[in-house]
């Protein structure tokens, strides 16, 4: 018979086993929590709400597209913000480009011939003669108001004034008056004379050897003139002598033929259009001779009346060279090729000065 020990015996046996799968089943259980807060963690840093990746990872937040979508579009958005911000400083650096700088001009006319022909396009330098005196030789395009014809020499206003007419001329408003392209022969204080014994025009009693730019065949002068140029004034005239209205044919007027040097705009150095006519215009060589500086002036012969009614009555088949602007594409053109790096480096420095800025200054 089994007493009460064996009972109790029979207890401790069936217990223990029961008892060592509870602990070992706790001991589980506390282990896999001490896990799972890791795992959780792991979980949210990598997985946003809804099952999606975190930006960290290829997917954006929702799912709705790639993080290189985002920044394809975000960049796009920066480009249509900057578009305007490109067009205002392109704007305003075609305006201080034709203003100050430089501009071009279209020739309608063949008195310049051969050296500009019809129709084409040169470029003007507008801040030479703020550099240097104008030189004989140089083509000059200036204001023909106030020279030979009728009017008040134009006078250039300061700064802001000239700003003013710049851009309003840019879109068509204003007047930009009678503007004329001549080749420069006679400085102040030259002694211009025509012609000597083998027909040359002579500067200051130096002959000038004119068949390198003067239109083929043509005479350097049909019509004789001798005068020396005065203070401020040039004596200036056409390259294809037997079309071109120039000095010869306004001596009889004030100045004697002669514009004044304040009404040049600029220099002509090179023709832009059409691309077959692309060249430089340099000095001829002749007028670099070094005679040419020589005090040789002598007092100009009194005119006379046949002089004066030749000169007051030009020969209706003459042509005033005259030049025309020539549009704004190459002012717009310079200031897009100016505001595009210009634009593009104030983008930079504000990208620099934005991720310099303290996230707190940032959020606040």
């Amino acid at each position: 018979m089994s007493g009460p020990q064996d009972s109790a015996a029979s207890e401790a046996r069936d217990s223990g086993p029961a008892e060592t799968r509870a602990d070992t089943r706790a001991d589980t259980q506390a282990d896999t929590q001490a896990v799972a807060p890791a795992d959780g963690q792991a979980n949210a840093e990598t997985t946003a709400p809804g099952g999606d990746q975190a930006p960290g990872g290829d997917q954006a937040p929702g799912g709705d597209e790639p993080r290189s979508g985002r920044r394809r579009k975000a960049k796009q958005r920066s480009f249509w913000r900057e578009l305007p911000i490109l067009i205002a400083v392109a704007l305003l650096l075609a305006v201080v480009i034709k203003t100050f700088a430089i501009q071009a001009f279209w020739i309608p006319s063949g008195s310049m011939e051969n050296t500009l022909l019809i129709n084409d396009r040169v470029l003007v330098n507008k801040i030479v003669y703020h550099t240097r005196a104008i030189h004989r030789g140089d083509i000059v395009v200036f204001n023909g108001d106030g020279s030979w014809d009728p009017g008040t020499i134009p006078v250039s206003g300061n700064i802001f004034e000239q700003f003013a007419d710049g851009f309003a001329s840019m879109f068509g408003f204003g007047r930009s008056g009678d503007i004329l392209i001549k080749r420069v022969i006679g400085i102040p204080g030259d002694h211009v004379a025509c012609c000597d014994a083998q027909g040359r025009v002579t500067v200051n009693g130096v002959p000038l050897t004119e068949q390198s730019y003067l239109y083929p065949g043509a005479a350097p002068s049909a019509s004789r003139f001798n005068i020396t140029v005065g203070p401020g004034r040039l004596w200036v005239m056409g390259d294809n002598r037997f079309y071109s209205e120039d000095s010869r044919d306004h001596q009889g007027q004030p100045g004697g033929g002669t514009i004044p040097a304040s009404a040049v705009i600029g220099r002509a150095f090179i023709i832009i259009w059409p691309p077959s006519h692309w060249r430089i215009l340099p000095i001829p060589s002749t007028f670099t001779q070094p005679a040419l500086n020589g005090s040789h002036a002598a007092a100009p012969p009194a005119a006379t009346a046949a002089t004066a009614a030749a000169g007051a009555t030009a020969d209706p088949a003459v042509l005033s060279a005259r030049a025309e602007p020539a549009g704004q594409v190459v002012p717009l053109a310079l200031g897009f090729a100016g505001a595009i790096p210009l634009t593009w480096l104030q983008r930079r420095i504000r990208m620099r000065v934005t991720r310099r800025r303290p996230r707190g200054a940032k959020r606040g």
